[in-house]
Parts: structure tokens; C-alpha cells; sequence
């Protein structure tokens, strides 16, 4: 019986759950700190099967301002999930997860 737990254990940690959208596009835009990221995912059903229902995720450059007045960008903000833009996701992924998780598919 342990050996079934500890296979069944191991199975889940090493191969887990496979992604539960598909990413349809991703663009960078602009230039200097007008830059942003742009993220489409297409969620899934349970069943798999591709559903019609999108996910929008953007991120911008983040600049900050120095001593001589001039501005530095680099690095980036936070993922936002458009639909709300009070979200903040360290990654795209976990947006678009939260996102499909949040219309009721994977």
C-alpha cells in the first residue's frame, strides 16, 4: 500500500497537470516607457476541448526617474488580467490560469 502512495505521489509531482490554455499570441509594443508586453491565451473545458472564451494579460516597462532628472526603464511591472485591472501576476502563466479558472473552465 505504501508503494502505491508513494507511486501515485511521485506521478503527480513529476508530471502534474498539463497547462489548461493555449497561448494564441504574444507582442511587444512600443518603445522607451510607452513598452508593454501583450499576452492572448485561449482557455480549455474540462473535457480538453478548446473553448471560445480568451484570456488578455499586459505588462509594462517600469521606469524610474534618477538623480539627474532622466528616466530609467528597465525591468517590468506586473502581469494585469485586463479584465481586472486590479490583478497583479509575477507571470503570464499564473494570469492566464487565474484568468480561465475565473470563467469557470481549466
Amino acid at each position: 500500500m505504501k508503494r502505491f502512495i508513494l507511486c501515485a505521489l511521485f506521478s503527480v509531482l513529476c508530471f502534474g497537470a498539463a497547462d489548461a490554455y493555449v497561448l494564441k499570441s504574444q507582442k511587444d509594443l512600443g518603445t522607451g516607457d510607452a513598452r508593454n508586453q501583450n499576452v492572448i491565451v485561449q482557455c480549455t473545458t474540462d473535457a480538453g476541448k478548446m473553448s471560445n472564451q480568451t484570456c488578455h494579460l499586459r505588462r509594462h516597462v517600469k521606469c524610474t526617474v534618477g538623480a539627474s532628472g532622466k528616466k530609467n526603464c528597465n525591468g517590468w511591472q506586473y502581469w494585469k488580467d485586463l479584465r481586472d485591472p486590479s490583478s497583479n501576476y509575477p507571470d503570464w502563466r499564473k494570469g492566464a490560469e487565474a484568468c480561465c479558472q475565473a470563467k469557470g473552465l481549466r
